[in-house]
């Protein structure tokens, strides 16, 4: 999937990696995603928690709101995907939880 790698892509990582707190977060999110955007992402990252805390499909999407098919892709990348959902998790500390 290194296709999407690129100079305007690259430029975006910077600019997120640049945010220093959350209220610089929602603003530039809010600048540059539909609110819809934002809500499926953090739906996804909501599920990715989840998951590895071994919770069933139904309970995620009782939770979450997320459709099993959402559900899978999520489940897909968590597992077999570049370990991001996995590194974010870790980072956030919900891995001790």
């Amino acid at each position: 999937m290194a296709n999407w790698h690129n100079e305007s892509t690259d430029k975006l990582c910077e600019a997120l990696l640049s945010l220093q707190t959350k209220e610089e977060c929602y603003e530039f999110l809010d600048d540059v995603c539909t609110i819809k955007e934002v809500l499926d992402i953090s739906q996804r990252l909501a599920v990715a928690l989840l998951l590895a805390k071994k919770t069933s499909y139904n309970v995620i999407s009782q939770e979450t709101g997320a459709s099993t098919a959402t559900i899978s892709r999520v489940s897909k990348c968590y597992e077999y995907g570049t370990g991001g959902y996995k590194k974010i998790i870790e980072k956030l500390g919900e891995d001790r939880k």
